[in-house]
C-alpha cells in the first residue's frame, strides 16, 4: 500500500512558477514510477508527466514539454513538479500518480495503482 500526499499548490501569475512536491509512503519507492495529472473542471484527467523508479527517464505531455520538469529524490520519498512559464489552461487540480513497474504504468489513469488527493493550482491572466 502506498500513501501519497501533495502540496505546493496555490495562485500564480501567468508566465511564473511553482513547484508541487509529493511525498509516498513506504520503503520500496524506488520500486514505483512516479506521475502527475491534472485534472480541470468540467474535464477529464489527464497526464502530465511521469519519471521512471530511478529517476533516469522523464516523460512529458506536449502541453507542458519545455515548461514543467519532474524529478525525484528516492532517498526523500518525495516526487517534484517544477512548473515554470505557467499559462492560464495550467489551471487544474493536480494529482501524485505511483505505479509499481514502469513509466507506463503511469502515463495512462487506468493503469494508476495510487493516487495523491489532489492539489489545486490557478494561474491567473
Amino acid at each position: 500500500q502506498v500513501q501519497l500526499v501533495e502540496s505546493g499548490g496555490g495562485l500564480v501569475q501567468a508566465g511564473g512558477s511553482l513547484r508541487l512536491s509529493c511525498a509516498a509512503s513506504g520503503r520500496t519507492f524506488y520500486n514505483y514510477a512516479m506521475g502527475w495529472f491534472r485534472q480541470a473542471p468540467g474535464k477529464e484527467r489527464e497526464f502530465v508527466a511521469a519519471v521512471s523508479g530511478s529517476g533516469g527517464s522523464t516523460y512529458y505531455a506536449d502541453s507542458v514539454k519545455g515548461r514543467f520538469d519532474i524529478s525525484r529524490d528516492n532517498a526523500k520519498n518525495t516526487v517534484y513538479l517544477q512548473m515554470n512559464r505557467t499559462k492560464p489552461e495550467d489551471t487544474a487540480v493536480y494529482y501524485c500518480a505511483a505505479s509499481f513497474g514502469t513509466a507506463a504504468q503511469v502515463m495512462s489513469v487506468r493503469r494508476v495503482g495510487y493516487w495523491g488527493q489532489g492539489t489545486q493550482v490557478t494561474v491567473s491572466s
